[in-house]
C-alpha cells in the first residue's frame, strides 16, 4: 500500500485546488519560509483525523479555511482528500457492519471543515464517522499518535513525551493499536454488561415482592377453583334456561304482535270502509231526494188540477147561465114585459153592481156581470119575443162549445188525478226503501261500533304486549349483564351455553332461586379475592416467566463478563508479549542508528511500571473490583506500563535527556524514530524539517538513513537541506504567487540532471 496523492482545496494558504502526487520513494517539498510548505504536512494530519487545533497551528476550524486575498475570494470551507493505493486490499474495518465497501483499488479519505467548525468525513465519497477513519487507518499501521508525521519543531517530541505517551507512540508504531481498540471495546462491553447485570438484578429485586404476592393470590385462586367449577355448572343450567326462555318469549311476543298488528290493520280497513259508507248514506241519501222531487211533482199536479177545477167551475157557470137563459125564454113566451118589469130589472142590476163593488172580489164581479148579462139577455129575449119561435138549447153553439170544453177539463182532471195517484205510489215506495236504508245505516253503525270495540281491545292488547316486551327487555339486559360477569368469572365458553335449547317449560320462580344461588357463590368467590383469577394466574405466569428469563439473563451476563475478562486478559497478554518483542527489536535498531549518528555510545528503551491513581468519584468501578484487578498483577487497573529512554553518549557521562544539546536531542529523536520505522515500517513517513539542526557531516548520515528507510516506507520530506534534497527523486517547490495563495511546482531530479547536462 502506498500514498498516491493529496488534494487541497481552500485549505489554509492553498486558495485554489492543488494536488501533490507521491510516485517515488522519496519526495521532497522545498520552498522559502512562509510559502506554505508545512501546510501540506498539516493537510495530511488534518485529513487523517487530527483533532488538536494546536497541532494544526490554529484555534478553530475557521482558521483552516483560506481567508482570501486581493485577487482571490475567501472560501466557505476547506477540504483535503488523500488517496491510497489499495490494489493489495489490505485496508479493513474491525467493525464489519459499517456498510462501506473497501473492495476498490484506491481508497480516498476526505475531510471537510466549515466556517462554524463542523467537520464531515468520507471514505470513497461515503460519509462516515471519525471513529471509522481511525479504525480504517489502524488496519494499515497509521495510528492517531502521529509517529509517522514529524512536524517542524516536533523532532524531539518523542523525547519530551511522558513515559505513558511514549508507550502509546511505540504501540501505535508497532501496530498494536488494534489490540488497544479491542481492549477498549471489550472494556466498554464489560462496563455495559456490568450496568446491564445491575439493571437486571434491580429488576429482579423489584419484581420479587410482586411475584411473592402473586403466588399467594394464585393459591387463593386455586382454593376458589372448586367454587368456580360449581358456578360454571350453575351458569350452564341458568344460562341455557334463561336463553331458551328469552328466545321462546321473544318469538311468542313477536308472533303475537304481528297477529295483533294484522288484526288492527284489518279492522282499520273495515272501519274506514264502514265510516265512508255510513257517511255516504247519511250525507247523500238518494231516496230523500227522490221523495222530495216526487212531492214537488204532487204539488205541481195539485196546482194544475185546482186550476182545471176552477176552469171547470167557470164553464159550468157559463153552461148554467145558458140553461137559465133558455128557461127564462120559455117563460117569457107567454107574457109581455111591462114598464114595471123594466124598473124592477134596472133595480136588480144596480143591486148586483153594488154587491159586486162591496165584495171587491174579481170572481164576484165576474159573477155579477154574468147575472147582468143574463138579465140583459132576458130583456133582449123579451123584446124579441114576438120574433122568437121554438129555440132548442142543444142548438146553441156556445153551449155546445162550453160543454165540450167541460168534458176536456174533466178528462184532464181525471188524468192528473191518476198521475197524482201514481206519484203517491212512488213516494210510498221510496219511503219504504228509505226506511230500509235507515235500517241498514243503523246496522252499519252497530257493526262499526263492534269493530271499534274490537280495535280498542286490540290496542289494549298491544299496550299490554308492550309492557310484556319491556319486561322481557329488562330480562334481556339483566341476562346480558350476567353474561358479561359470567365471562369475567368463567370465560368466553359461557357463550356456548346460550346455544343449548331446552324443550321444557321454564319456571321463572326456579330461575330466580337459581340466580340467587349464583349470586351467593359469586360473593364467596369475590370474598376469596379470585374475581379475576384468570388474569392473576396469567400475570403470575408472566411474572414468573419474566423472573426466570431475568435469572437466565443474569447467568448469561455473568458468563459474558467472564468471557470479557478472559478476552481482555488474552488481549493484554498478547499486547504485552508483542509490545515487549517490539521494544526489543526497536532497541536493536535504536542502538545501531544511535551508534551511526553519534559514532558510538549506546541507547535503549526500558519498560517501566507506574502506579495508576483511580478517581474517587469513579462510580463505574467498585472497590472490590479494584482490589480484584490489582491482585491480578502488573499491567492491570492498579499499574500502567510506560517507556523510558536511556542514552549513553560517547566520550560523555551525560545520561539524562534533559541535559542533551539541541543537536544531540534531534539526532537521538531521529535515531529513535528511524528505529521504530525500521521495525514496523509505516506506509509513509512525513518529516518536516527534522534535519534543520544537523551539520553537513550529520546531514550525510541523515541522508543515508533516508535512503535506507525509503526501502521500507514512502518518505515525504520538507527540507532546506541540499543533502536531503539530493536523496529525493521528485522535488515539489512551494511558492507564494502574486495572487496571494500558495502555488506548487514540481520537477524530477533525473529530468533536471538531463536538462543541466
Amino acid at each position: 500500500m502506498t500514498l498516491k496523492s493529496i488534494e487541497l482545496i481552500g485549505f489554509k494558504s492553498f486558495g485554489k485546488k492543488s494536488v501533490v502526487n507521491f510516485t517515488t520513494p522519496v519526495t521532497a517539498i522545498v520552498g522559502p519560509n512562509g510559502s506554505g510548505k508545512s501546510n501540506i504536512v498539516e493537510a495530511i494530519r488534518f485529513v487523517l483525523g487530527e483533532q488538536s487545533m494546536k497541532s494544526l497551528r490554529g484555534k478553530g476550524g475557521v482558521d483552516l479555511i483560506f481567508k482570501g486575498s486581493k485577487l482571490l475570494s475567501s472560501s466557505s470551507r476547506a477540504q483535503v482528500l488523500i488517496t491510497f493505493d489499495n490494489s493489495d486490499k489490505i485496508f479493513s474495518f474491525t467493525n464489519s457492519g459499517l456498510g462501506v465497501s473497501l473492495d476498490y483499488d484506491e481508497i480516498i479519505i476526505a475531510r471537510e471543515v466549515f466556517a462554524d467548525g463542523s467537520n464531515k468525513y468520507s471514505i470513497n465519497h461515503t460519509e462516515v464517522r471519525l471513529k471509522d477513519i481511525v479504525d480504517l487507518l489502524a488496519s494499515v499501521n497509521i495510528g492517531s499518535s502521529g509517529h509517522h508525521i514529524i512536524s517542524q519543531g516536533e523532532a524531539d517530541r518523542v523525547l519530551n513525551a511522558s513515559n505513558k505517551e511514549r508507550r502509546s507512540m511505540i504501540e501505535d508504531a508497532l501496530g498494536l493499536k488494534v489490540y488497544q481498540f479491542r481492549i477498549k471495546e471489550s472494556d466498554r462491553k464489560l462496563e455495559k454488561t456490568l450496568l446491564n447485570i445491575k439493571e437486571v438484578q434491580s429488576l429482579r429485586r423489584e419484581i420479587a415482592p410482586h411475584l411473592a404476592f402473586l403466588k399467594k393470590q394464585v393459591q387463593i385462586v386455586e382454593r376458589a377453583r372448586e367454587m368456580r367449577d360449581e358456578l360454571k355448572e350453575l351458569y350452564r343450567v341458568y344460562i341455557s334456561r334463561e336463553s331458551t326462555y328469552i328466545k321462546n318469549e321473544t318469538k311468542r311476543l313477536s308472533d303475537l304482535r304481528i297477529s295483533l298488528k294484522e288484526k288492527e290493520s284489518s279492522l282499520e280497513i273495515k272501519i274506514d270502509e264502514l265510516q265512508k259508507q255510513n257517511s255516504k248514506n247519511q250525507v247523500e241519501n238518494i231516496y230523500s231526494k227522490e221523495i222530495t222531487e216526487n212531492e214537488n211533482r204532487i204539488s205541481v199536479l195539485r196546482g194544475e188540477r185546482n186550476e182545471l177545477i176552477r176552469k171547470q167551475g167557470r164553464i159550468e157557470g157559463i153552461l148554467e147561465g145558458i140553461e137559465n137563459q133558455f128557461s127564462k125564454v120559455k117563460e117569457i113566451k107567454n107574457r109581455v114585459i111591462g114598464e114595471s118589469e123594466w124598473k124592477v130589472f134596472i133595480l136588480d142590476i144596480s143591486t148586483l153592481i153594488d154587491e159586486a163593488i162591496k165584495k171587491e172580489d174579481l170572481q164576484s164581479v165576474i159573477d155579477s156581470l154574468k147575472n147582468i148579462k143574463t138579465k140583459l139577455g132576458e130583456l133582449y129575449e123579451n123584446k124579441e119575443t114576438n120574433e122568437v119561435s121554438n129555440i132548442s138549447i142543444e142548438d146553441n153553439e156556445e153551449y155546445k162549445e162550453m160543454q165540450k170544453t167541460k168534458e176536456d177539463l174533466l178528462s184532464q182532471i181525471e188524468k192528473i188525478q191518476k198521475e197524482e195517484g201514481e206519484v203517491f205510489d212512488i213516494i210510498n215506495e221510496l219511503k219504504r226503501k228509505e226506511q230500509e236504508n235507515q235500517a241498514l245505516f243503523r246496522d252499519g253503525e252497530r257493526i262499526l261500533y263492534e269493530f271499534l270495540h274490537s280495535k280498542n281491545e286490540v290496542v289494549s292488547q298491544l299496550h299490554s304486549l308492550s309492557f310484556e316486551e319491556e319486561k322481557l327487555s329488562l330480562i334481556k339486559n339483566a341476562f346480558e349483564m350476567e353474561l358479561t360477569e359470567a365471562g369475567v368469572l368463567i370465560g368466553r365458553e359461557i357463550i356456548s351455553f346460550t346455544q343449548i335449547e331446552l324443550d321444557e317449560e321454564i319456571n321463572r320462580t326456579l330461575q330466580d332461586e337459581l340466580r340467587r344461588k349464583i349470586e351467593r357463590i359469586k360473593i364467596k368467590i369475590e370474598d376469596a379475592g379470585s374475581g379475576s383469577g384468570n388474569d392473576i394466574v396469567k400475570e403470575y405466569d408472566e411474572t414468573l416467566e419474566r423472573d426466570t428469563f431475568l435469572a437466565k439473563e443474569i447467568e448469561d451476563l455473568t458468563k459474558s463478563i467472564k468471557d470479557c475478562h478472559l478476552l481482555i486478559q488474552e488481549l493484554k497478554e498478547k499486547l504485552d508479549t508483542e509490545f515487549k518483542s517490539g521494544v526489543e527489536k526497536i532497541n536493536k535498531q535504536f542502538q545501531e542508528f544511535f551508534s551511526l549518528m553519534f559514532g558510538g555510545g549506546g541507547a535503549f528503551l526500558a519498560i517501566t511500571m507506574e502506579h495508576k491513581k483511580t478517581k474517587k468519584n469513579d462510580e463505574s468501578i467498585k472497590d472490590e473490583d479494584i482490589e480484584e484487578e490489582e491482585d491480578k498483577g502488573e499491567g492491570e487497573i492498579g499499574f500502567e506500563r510506560g517507556i523510558e529512554i536511556n542514552v549513553n553518549l560517547p566520550h560523555k557521562k551525560v545520561k539524562d535527556l534533559h541535559m542533551l544539546s539541541g543537536g544531540e536531542r534531534s539526532l537521538t529523536s531521529i535515531a529513535l524514530l528511524f528505529a521504530i520505522s525500521q521495525v514496523n515500517p509505516p506506509p509513509f513517513l512525513v518529516l518536516d524539517e527534522t534535519d534543520a539542526a544537523l551539520d553537513e557531516a550529520n546531514s550525510r548520515k541523515y541522508g543515508n538513513m533516508l535512503e535506507n528507510l525509503s526501502k521500507y516506507s514512502q518518505l515525504i520530506v520538507v527540507t532546506h537541506n541540499r543533502e536531503t534534497m539530493s536523496r529525493a527523486q521528485v522535488l515539489y517547490g512551494v511558492t507564494m504567487s502574486g495572487e496571494g495563495a500558495s502555488k506548487l511546482l514540481s520537477i524530477h531530479i533525473e529530468d533536471a540532471t538531463s536538462y543541466a547536462k
